[in-house]
């Protein structure tokens, strides 16, 4: 982030501004929605400049600006649309302590004015860092559509409101309350009048005032694979009303800059064969938060059903009579398959599909091998890198094939995603050389689609296979 967006108190102080055509026109229109002092430096200004500051809308001095002009100033603009004079001015009333802006030139300003979105006191600011106008006011265009007109008066009327709110305990209880204003009571009084809305908020007001405490409560939400586009609206749901939110060590930072600014974020991460908080602990964190009444939600990558350790956790909860539920989320099979175009399950290849954990808290994990060695099997193996070599030692010894087709998937659904496409008997290399740092998951019996053609014919499990009917 380049330019750090903050509001500035413009009520009563000045802003200078030279030039007097087109540019200069399209800032000062915006310029006119604050409350400032305007001072425009133009030898031959528009017409439409004359005419506001004969209407003294704005200080007019016929002349280019000159040392000492922007003394006191803010903020300054240089649209004179000339670039040699634009960096004249600029270099003048930076020397007079003004941050400046130098129209369509955002190498040369010292700041940048947003496209703004106006239902005063209600303002929403969008920038791009000058990379893309377009498409700012293509996002302008579409908040203003959504963001309906009756909102400014019910922020004014809000916020005269305020000092009366602070009845409210901090927090959970007050956030409530202006939810239930801005989003229900206070629409449906708007369309007859501001007494209405200023009746609606007491009576909201003695409402919220003899309301129970809402228990605390946890919401076991599903962080998917990492994008939060793939985030359910439950989830994204769960995240904003969260007081308190646990997440482990594979939510990525996107999904958790979703959280509210408010809520205190605790890292209960843990890491195969390193450094983790205990399930005890962790156990202890989730059932204290929501004795305390907190609304907690325990965040886990992927969908907490799998190898999520969920069951131990609702079992903490239950022991405590804290409440809970579940929100789904992604897991990384799908979004794996998802990246090399394939199917968990498909006819005449298999009717089932099996998720493995390649280890668990003692060591490397066993399973079935003589039944996932049979061709045609498919199956998606997590936490599986560091066992990739006993994992193939296992396969071939129960009778898989050396060139039954692995792909790896590394960091599933992220701008880091990796495909490492290769056999069985060619995985412990491809990880060694590849050397993936991100979570990974081994698809056992499935290659990319762009590279299936390619491999040696595997022969169908005759368990599974069955005529295809269309």
């Amino acid at each position: 982030m380049q330019h750090f967006p903050i509001f500035v108190a413009l009520a009563g102080r000045r802003v200078v501004l030279s030039g007097g055509g087109d540019a200069a026109l399209a800032k000062l229109r915006l310029l006119f929605k604050t409350e400032a002092h305007l001072s425009v430096f133009a030898p031959d200004p528009h017409t439409l400049i004359e005419t506001w500051a004969a209407e003294g809308r704005l200080s007019l001095v016929r002349r280019a600006l000159e040392p000492g002009d922007a003394t006191c100033a803010v903020l300054f603009y240089a649209a004179n649309e000339d670039d040699a004079e634009d960096a004249r001015v600029s270099a003048l009333a930076r020397a007079d302590g003004a941050l400046t802006n130098t129209v369509d030139n955002l190498a040369a300003s010292q700041f940048i004015t947003p496209a703004i979105v106006d239902r005063d006191p209600v303002t929403v600011a969008i920038g791009t860092e000058g990379a893309a106008p377009v498409l700012a006011r293509a996002i302008k265009a579409d908040l203003e559509a959504r963001l309906p007109v009756t909102l400014g008066p019910l922020a004014r009327i809000g916020k005269a409101f305020r000092t009366m709110a602070e009845r409210l305990p901090v927090g959970r209880a007050r956030r409530a309350f202006w939810a239930d204003y801005y989003f229900r009571a206070g629409p449906r009084a708007i369309a007859d009048g501001d007494a209405a809305a200023h009746e609606a908020l007491d009576n909201l007001l003695d409402a919220h005032l003899t309301r129970r405490d809402r228990a605390g409560h946890v919401a076991f939400v599903g962080a998917g694979p990492g994008d939060p586009e793939l985030l359910t609206l439950k989830a994204r749901r769960a995240l904003d009303e969260a007081d308190v939110v646990i997440h482990d060590r594979l939510v990525s930072p996107g999904i958790l800059e979703l959280a509210r600014r408010e809520a205190v974020l605790i890292d209960a991460g843990k890491e195969g064969f390193g450094p983790s908080m205990t399930q005890d602990r962790i156990n202890a964190l989730i059932v204290r938060h929501g004795r305390d009444g907190a609304q907690v939600v325990r965040l886990k990558g992927g969908d907490p059903t799998v190898f999520g350790r969920l069951d131990e956790e609702i079992d903490a909860l239950d022991a405590a009579c804290v409440s809970w539920h579940v929100v789904p989320g992604i897991t990384a099979a799908s979004a794996s398959v998802a990246a090399i175009g394939q199917s968990l399950t498909r006819r005449g290849r298999n009717a089932s599909v099996r998720l493995l954990t390649g280890h668990v808290m003692k060591g490397f994990a066993d399973h079935d091998w003589r039944t996932l060695a049979r061709p045609g099997e498919v199956a998606a193996i997590y936490m599986g890198k560091k066992a990739a070599r006993f994992i193939q030692g296992r396969l071939i010894m129960h009778g898989a094939a050396p060139e039954t087709p692995v792909t790896v998937v590394e960091n599933a659904s992220l701008p880091g995603q990796r495909i490492l496409g290769t056999t069985l008997a060619g995985l412990p290399r491809v990880l060694q050389d590849a050397a993936p740092e991100g979570p990974a998951l081994t698809l056992l019996g499935l290659a990319p689609r762009a590279a299936e053609a390619a491999l040696p014919d595997i022969p169908r499990n005759p368990l599974t296979a069955t005529q295809e009917v269309s």
